[in-house]
């Protein structure tokens, strides 16, 4: 009665293990097929700026866009592999058509946050962002200082008057700015690390059942 309490427990064990592991390839496989398409949204042709773009419909949609930047910009504070302490250029922009967006040109080393970037006539290709950065630790934007602490759209907006719209560029328009383009490299897909893991886990756990039994049954002779 002991052993089949054990080989029950045991069984149920193993079939949570290797549940959670199935679980976790079919979450790899959904997770995968999200990026392949987000990839696929990112690196499309361009196209002309939509009138009246959302962002559940045109969240990473390509665009190029004809104008001048018009020499306001604001700052935001991050970290860069090539730079270190950096900050985001955030530019008012002004197109062919009239409309005044902003446009992330990219990052700048800390150093030259204030060096002068007067406005340009210049073509960007880039891509439609929302983005998602403030939270209750984000720290208010620093306004004498001109540093954000993360892209914060409407303030933004509201600061150099444009529309609540961002265009995020995919190369350098401006030399001295190093571009950040939007990729999917940043987003974490760990899926397969957690299904061997759970596999891995469901292995021992089967080797130390049959141990275990092993055990209990030359005890008995």
């Amino acid at each position: 009665m002991r052993k089949v309490a054990f080989a029950i427990f045991a069984l149920l064990g193993l079939a949570v293990l290797l549940g959670l592991g199935i679980w976790q390839v079919q979450r790899l496989s959904w997770k995968t097929g999200i990026l392949d398409r987000m990839e696929a949204r990112i690196s499309a042709a361009p196209r002309d700026l939509p009138a009246a773009p959302t962002e559940a419909r045109d969240e990473y949609l390509p665009v190029t866009l004809e104008g001048r930047t018009t020499g306001k910009e604001l700052h935001v504070l991050i970290s860069t592999p090539e730079f270190g302490a950096s900050y985001r250029i955030v530019s008012a922009f002004e197109t062919e058509e009239g409309r005044r967006i902003l446009v992330d040109l990219g990052a700048v080393p800390a150093g030259a946050k204030d060096d002068p970037r007067p406005g340009r006539e210049m073509r960007v290709s880039g891509n439609l962002l929302w983005p998602d950065e403030v939270d209750s630790f984000t720290p208010a934007p620093e306004i004498d200082r001109n540093i954000w602490f993360a892209r914060d759209l409407v303030p933004m907006a509201e600061a150099l008057e444009t529309e609540p719209l961002l265009v995020v560029a995919r190369d350098a328009p401006v030399p001295e700015v190093q571009a950040l383009p939007i990729t999917i490299a940043g987003i974490p897909n760990n899926h397969l690390q957690y299904a061997i893991t759970w596999f891995s886990m469901a292995a021992i756990w089967a080797g130390m059942t049959v141990l275990l039994l092993w055990r209990m049954a030359t005890r008995t002779k």
